[in-house]
């Protein structure tokens, strides 16, 4: 692909940006959660790698559902059209848990694997 590594570094920092995006928007919020449980919800969508039990394509489907940046939009919008704070919340910190795995390089998954991504293998599979 040209450019590959272009596109990658790009998509870095555009994850980066959603993060800093996410936290900013989580931290001018009402404040419903506390912070233990703001962090569980800002890691909460990792939990969806176990849906890999059940198959490489069901993984990759839950897995990419939780971390594509309009699941969290989509709550921070319900937060914002229906007042409700705690919506706004969990939507900043979703937002921004994607942004944070992007990143770093985690991106979403392919039906070859969990560690085959659209940013390229991570782990062990990872090469160089």
């Amino acid at each position: 692909m040209a450019g590959g590594a272009g596109v990658i570094l790009w998509q870095k920092a555009e994850g980066a940006a959603i993060c800093a995006v996410g936290l900013w928007l989580y931290a001018g919020a009402e404040s419903v959660l506390s912070l233990w449980a703001a962090i569980l919800v800002f890691f909460a969508p990792d939990l969806s790698f176990v849906a890999y039990a059940l198959g490489r394509r069901v993984g990759a489907f839950c897995y990419n559902l939780v971390h594509v940046y309009a699941f969290g939009a989509l709550a921070l919008a319900i937060g914002h059209l229906l007042q409700m704070p705690i919506w706004w919340e969990v939507g900043a910190l979703l937002l921004a848990h994607s942004g944070f795995d992007r990143m770093l390089g985690y991106g979403l998954k392919t039906t070859e694997g969990f560690t085959v991504t659209h940013l390229g293998p991570i782990g062990t599979s990872r090469t160089g």
